[in-house]
């Protein structure tokens, strides 16, 4: 049942066994609850987002930690990071299906490249290493897709 549940969260829900691009499967599958539970009680309040995050980020932390020792070193099925990345990429973000595809796309621009020292993250090691790159990429993608959708009126 341990297993079972480390690959249910490790892998949001099995998108990480997506046989193609399981980190954009991820990020892909979290967009699309998002945009779910914003047309269904509108914009989501704060407080909610960073609790959120902070589970995620706590709960992510100890599944990829989980996964490693299963699968070895930042297994790719693991995309709870993607999750917490992204959380922090529409963290106060007040838009609609635009700016959450903008800020997918920003996401997955910076998870890759990893730019500014975000790839450093990942030499913290372990379930840590895992989700610090994608929280430093979700920052980065942050700022950009406010941006964005400031500049685009979106």
């Amino acid at each position: 049942m341990k297993r079972f549940i480390i690959h249910l969260i490790g892998t949001f829900f099995g998108s990480g066994f997506s046989p193609i691009a399981p980190a954009t499967a991820g990020s892909f599958l979290y967009m699309v609850i998002w945009w779910g539970a914003w047309t269904l009680w509108g914009p989501i309040p704060i407080w909610i987002q960073l609790v959120s995050l902070a589970i995620v980020t706590a709960v992510g932390i100890w599944a990829a930690d989980e996964l490693e020792k299963i699968h070895g070193e930042d297994p790719g099925l693991c995309v709870i990071d993607e999750v917490a990345g992204m959380q922090v990429t529409y963290l106060g973000l007040v838009t609609g299906p635009l700016g959450l595809l903008a800020g997918f796309f920003w996401f997955r621009f910076f998870d890759i490249l990893k730019p500014f020292g975000v790839r450093r993250l990942e030499k913290l090691g372990g379930g840590l290493g895992i989700m610090a790159d994608d929280l430093g990429a979700g920052v980065l993608s942050a700022i950009a897709t406010q941006v964005t959708v400031r500049l685009l009126g979106w």
